[in-house]
């Protein structure tokens, strides 16, 4: 079974590649084109929609309140798997990752990622501090959020979430930017991050109501991160229960 999921995998990794390689002359768009932002969402989607139906993975994605696309919104979704980028990518509302700058190594994605996302050093303070500072000014210029509220996997004990960081909750009460909390239930089974190995199953993403940041202050900030980090493990934990049965 290992050895099947081992092949399975290196299918996987040669998709994912493959379709990089075509993605990226139209990614080049809005890097040289940079109003035209929009379309990294949308070529995002189609990159993400390709790479699960190549791979053979179903995938569902459940909005609990239809969004408003006129709307700045940031996503904070729970991140335990390195399907959780695609994953996040299948939303129809368009949207700019904010991420570890780890993706930067992987040649030539690495390359596109920087120029079309926000990238942060977690390690470093001043790294953090002008993440921020980006990330308040790509809000500025009408740009929708998707920041992984843990800073990267690490979490031990998936599908168990690890702390989440001020970033994604300071932006959207500074800006007033409603946050949509985003569950993504079956990933850590699916390409569990202890091993990278992918484990067939059909995979789910649930986008639910967003959370108005104005009955917020900076001051009541982890009151929001706990919201936010309340409904997603409700949900989670409501899967886990339906997995298990």
């Amino acid at each position: 079974m290992k050895f099947i999921r081992g092949l399975y995998t290196c299918y996987g990794v040669i998709i994912f590649f493959l379709l990089f390689v075509i993605f990226f002359f139209l990614l080049l768009i809005p890097v040289v084109f940079r109003k035209k932002f929009k379309l990294v969402g949308v070529f995002n989607r189609w990159w993400a929609k390709c790479l699960f139906i190549l791979i053979g993975i179903p995938f569902k994605v459940v909005y609990k309140e239809k969004l408003n696309p006129k709307r700045q919104y940031i996503f904070c979704p729970n991140h335990c798997s390195y399907l959780d980028i695609p994953t996040a990518a299948l939303n129809k509302h368009n949207a700019v990752f904010v991420g570890k700058n780890d993706m930067e190594n992987i040649p030539l994605f690495g390359f596109m990622y920087s120029r079309l996302h926000i990238t942060v050093d977690r390690a470093k303070l001043r790294s953090r501090y002008i993440t921020l500072v980006k990330s308040l000014k790509a809000i500025d210029q009408g740009k929708s959020l998707v920041i992984f509220p843990e800073g990267g996997i690490v979490t031990k004990y998936p599908p168990a979430m690890g702390e989440f960081k001020d970033g994604a909750f300071r932006a959207a009460i500074e800006k007033q930017i409603p946050i949509v909390p985003v569950t993504i239930p079956y990933n850590w089974i699916i390409l569990p991050p202890d091993q990278f190995l992918l484990h067939w199953k059909p995979l789910k993403v649930i986008f639910h109501e967003p959370i108005d940041p104005s009955i917020y202050t900076l001051k009541e900030l982890h009151l929001l991160k706990e919201k936010v980090k309340g409904i997603i493990e409700n949900e989670i934990y409501s899967h886990l229960s339906k997995h298990e049965n």
